[in-house]
């Protein structure tokens, strides 16, 4: 099992989408935020905007995740969901 990567489902209510993704650990929040907004815009043709205002949310908490911190360093695990909003 590659230890340098964590499996999270994703929610984005704008599309009513959900999607399983394997972020990396040692990337910032905010560096994942934009690739997952990249690839939902190429994903959707382009139906999807990229918001400067989104964020990414626990699902469980409500928490918004801090882009300036990476993955390892917050409550992201194996199974975490979370919400872009």
């Amino acid at each position: 099992m590659n230890k340098n990567k964590i499996l999270i489902e994703l929610e984005i209510p704008l599309i009513e989408k959900k999607y399983d993704l394997f972020i990396p650990i040692n990337k910032k929040i905010g560096t994942i935020k934009k690739l997952i907004e990249n690839s939902l815009s190429d994903l959707t043709g382009n139906d999807y905007e990229i918001r400067e205002d989104a964020n990414l949310y626990s699902k469980d908490t409500g928490e918004i995740y801090d882009v300036n911190k990476t993955v390892k360093d917050t409550d992201l695990q194996n199974g975490s969901r979370i919400i872009l909003l």
